[in-house]
């Protein structure tokens, strides 16, 4: 993985490669939005992120993961950061897919507590504190979920993806014994030594890696919380519910290959060219 990180005042490295797992000084918090053609949304988001920041006066960083977006969602990211330089631009090396995006912004955190959340802002940013707090109580993971409480989503999700995603569910508990209700939340945070554990050994770059992550933590012996949280259905989503609901059903089968041929085994930290 070769993403550089760019941004205006306050950038890693005025534009060179970000070292995994960043050495410079280590925040509190880092929030990675993986962003695809976001030109219309992402100023909105990262005014509602700055804010949020600022009120709770955290000592954090914005990672905004450009998936080689094809608009100006990179140019709008690069003005932002000047005047706030707590936001920071990383590029992927073209379009890789959504995991690959989370993967790249994770593996260049300073945080402590490393959240991810979609660029809509599906969940609130002011919800994060609710997964933070399952982290202080112990937890490795928390995350994020529309189904613990189906009260808190203020704008539910048309009925044919409910019903692709209780399906998709059902799949998750007979082949990967996932028993929870959400893994699909795009809203989820760790503590930085299970980032640092899980990331590196991440293989599915679309759709599919949030199972494949938390199977990783179930096999590292990770504390995983799962928690309700606010959440209302955008209808910019690009997830084709047919289309992609196939290949999210391969990559589940290719995660279950992957542990039964050995292909997670290798525990050692991949060198940035090689991710």
């Amino acid at each position: 993985m070769s993403g550089a990180v760019r941004g205006g005042v306050g950038d890693y490295s005025s534009g060179s490669e970000a070292p995994i797992f960043g050495n410079g000084t280590i925040l509190t918090y880092t929030i990675v939005i993986p962003a695809y053609n976001e030109s219309v949304r992402i100023q909105p988001t990262l005014h509602a992120l700055v804010r949020h920041v600022q009120e709770q006066n955290w000592d954090a960083e914005i990672l905004v993961v450009n998936d080689g977006s094809t608009d100006d969602t990179a140019e709008i990211v690069r003005e932002y950061g000047k005047a706030h330089p707590q936001v920071l631009l990383v590029e992927n090396p073209g379009n890789r897919g959504k995991g690959y995006s989370v993967r790249n912004g994770m593996l260049r955190a300073r945080g402590d507590i490393c959240l991810f959340s979609d660029a809509d802002l599906s969940s609130p940013i002011a919800e994060a504190q609710k997964l933070f707090d399952a982290i202080a109580a112990g937890a490795d993971i928390a995350i994020g979920s529309r189904w613990l409480r189906t009260e808190l989503q203020t704008e539910p999700q048309p009925l044919y993806r409910q019903l692709f995603g209780r399906i998709f569910n059902l799949a998750l508990r007979v082949i990967l014994r996932l028993n929870f209700t959400d893994t699909q939340c795009g809203f989820k945070a760790f503590r930085r030594e299970a980032a640092q554990r899980i990331f590196p050994l991440q293989k599915i770059e679309r759709w599919g890696f949030d199972p494949e992550i938390l199977f990783l933590a179930r096999r590292a012996g990770l504390r995983i919380d799962e928690i309700p949280v606010l959440w209302a259905h955008s209808d910019g989503t690009r997830l084709h519910p047919f289309r992609d609901g196939m290949r999210m059903f391969l990559e589940v089968l290719r995660i279950r290959w992957n542990a039964l041929t050995g292909d997670y085994a290798a525990s050692a930290l991949p060198s940035p060219g090689k991710l």
